[in-house]
């Protein structure tokens, strides 16, 4: 593990590979280890750099504090790309990881040659919804809430059933092995602060905007906003394209990491 100076913090990260720079970053609950699966087959054509977010493990944050917010956090991977050479870079990022990686791109495309978004999290405005109104609160937004409240409360482990399950059906927790268990009991207080992150929304005008050359990644088991929001910006995102990995979910690069990687490398090949 190695970390650079960001904003006043020192983002840890693990560096894997030679070649081309390929930055990574993770969703709620994850951390540089998100990755583990996938960075053997990706570091044999990229220099993978994997990062942990502002509060995330090492750190064990006590959720306490007014920086963890998703400006923060987009702040941090534009000032941490800033410092990678050579640049452009490829950035991949994945659920909340994947906003983030929006974000770069929306705000600072000359730090990206290309971007991967794997079912990109978020809440999609009016322009983008099929109804013409803003999302409702997604079920996985309640789930949240009573969530945080649990790691709050101290019960961790009931924290983790409700996200888990929520996102890849019952029994989800109970089935995951020890090592993905852990990672995300660390970042358990994260969960406290992603209530108050003040995440803006996707909007139509903001898609269409970004010009570095996307890949969007799906699991096909996928259900609910996780796997509507790629699908609402893929055809405004110019010259994008979209794999869907069949046979996984939320966490496909962990359930099929082989299918990941091939998708991820023929698009960064192009």
């Amino acid at each position: 593990m190695q970390t650079l100076r960001i904003n006043g913090y020192d983002m840890p990260y693990l560096e894997v590979g030679q070649g081309p720079p390929l930055v990574c970053v993770h969703g709620t609950l994850g951390d540089f280890r998100t990755w583990n699966a996938v960075l053997g087959p990706l570091s044999k054509k990229h220099r993978v750099i994997a990062v942990s977010l502002r509060h995330f493990f090492p750190r064990h944050w006590d959720g306490i504090g007014s920086d963890y917010l998703m400006s923060q956090h987009v702040a941090d991977v534009i000032a941490f790309i800033e410092q990678v050479e050579p640049r452009p870079v490829d950035l991949m990022g994945h659920s909340r990881g994947g906003h983030i990686g929006f974000r770069v791109a929306e705000q600072r495309p000359d730090l990206l040659r290309k971007l991967v978004l794997a079912e990109p999290g978020g809440d999609l405005d009016a322009s983008l919804n099929s109804a013409g109104t803003p999302s409702e609160p997604s079920p996985l937004a309640a789930r949240m809430r009573l969530a945080a409240e649990n790691v709050k409360n101290g019960d961790i482990d009931g924290a983790m059933l409700l996200f888990v399950d929520m996102i890849d059906g019952d029994g989800a927790w109970a089935r995951l092995p020890a090592a993905p268990r852990q990672q995300l009991r660390d970042n358990a207080f994260t969960l406290i602060g992603q209530l108050g992150e003040k995440r803006k929304p996707y909007a139509k005008a903001e898609a269409l905007s970004i010009r570095t050359p996307t890949l969007f990644i799906g699991g096909g088991d996928t259900k609910g906003t996780l796997a509507a929001n790629h699908r609402a910006l893929a055809p405004h995102v110019a010259g994008s394209r979209t794999v869907m990995i069949e046979g996984a979910g939320h966490w496909m690069f962990d359930q099929a990491p082989q299918k990941y990687c091939e998708a991820v490398l023929a698009f960064l090949a192009d």
